[in-house]
C-alpha cells in the first residue's frame, strides 16, 4: 500500500458505527409490523442511502399497508439517535486522524448521507475542522455507486487520483471508488463483513490496522 497524500473517508460505518443502529431501527419497525428484515435484504442501502432500494417501500409491499412516513420517520429517527447517543469514533479513528495531521495528509469526507447527518456528527465528535471538505448527497451529488462524491472530494484535495486513498466499508462505496479511478481500502464492519468488497485494492480489519499499514508505507 502506498502512503497517500490525501485520504477520502466515507462516513457511516467508517468513522462512526452508525450503520448498525440505522439497521436496528428498521428491524424494530419491521418487528412491530410482524415482519423481518435481514442484513442481506437491507444491504443495497449500505453506502447508497435509500435512492436505489427503500426499506419503507419494501415494508409496505410486505404488509400491503400504507404508512404515514411523516410520523413514522421521526419516530424511527428518535429511536436511532437514542441508540447512538453515546457512540464515539471507530476504533483507531482518532489516532489515524492525528497521524494524518502530523504527516500533512489532506482529509475529506464523501458520504451518501445528508449534510445534516454527517456534519452534525463530525461537529458533535469535535473533528469537523480536521477535514478540508465534506461532500454529501444533499449538496447536490449523486449517491454511490456513482463516483460524483469521490470526484468532488478529490478535486477539493487538488491531488492526482493516484495520490489519494478512499476508505470505504460497503460494496456500493467500493464500486464508486472504482468508477472514480481512485485507490480504495475496504474496512468492513459487522454490517458489511459479508459484502462483496473485491473492487477495493486493499482490505484491512480496522482503522487501527490501516494506520499500521500506512506507517509501514512511509
Amino acid at each position: 500500500m502506498r502512503c497517500p497524500r490525501g485520504i477520502i473517508f466515507d462516513f457511516d460505518g467508517v468513522l462512526v458505527d452508525t450503520e448498525w443502529a440505522i439497521y436496528q431501527s428498521w428491524v424494530q419497525l419491521y418487528a412491530r409490523e410482524g415482519q423481518q428484515i435481514s442484513i442481506a435484504t437491507y444491504s443495497p442501502c449500505l453506502g447508497a442511502g435509500y435512492s436505489h432500494w427503500n426499506p419503507a417501500d419494501h415494508l409496505e409491499k410486505l404488509t400491503g399497508k400504507k404508512y404515514d412516513w411523516e410520523v413514522e420517520t421521526p419516530a424511527r429517527q428518535a429511536v436511532l439517535e437514542a441508540d447512538l447517543a453515546r457512540a464515539g469514533l471507530m476504533d483507531g479513528a482518532l489516532e489515524l486522524l492525528d497521524w494524518c495531521a502530523e504527516q500533512g495528509i489532506g482529509l475529506t469526507v464523501a458520504s451518501s448521507s445528508s449534510r445534516r447527518w454527517v456534519q452534525g456528527w463530525l461537529e458533535r465528535l469535535g473533528i469537523y475542522e480536521r477535514f478540508d471538505g465534506v461532500f454529501t448527497r444533499t449538496d447536490g451529488y449523486a449517491v454511490k455507486p456513482d463516483p460524483a462524491l469521490f470526484l468532488a472530494a478529490r478535486n477539493c484535495l487538488n491531488l492526482p487520483k493516484e495520490d489519494c486513498l478512499i476508505v470505504e466499508d460497503t460494496e456500493n462505496g467500493t464500486i464508486s471508488a472504482r468508477n472514480a479511478g481512485i485507490p480504495c481500502v475496504a474496512v468492513p464492519n459487522r454490517m458489511t463483513e459479508s459484502c462483496d468488497l473485491s473492487r477495493a485494492q486493499y482490505r484491512v480489519a480496522s482503522l487501527r490496522a490501516l494506520l499500521t499499514e500506512l506507517k509501514r508505507a512511509m
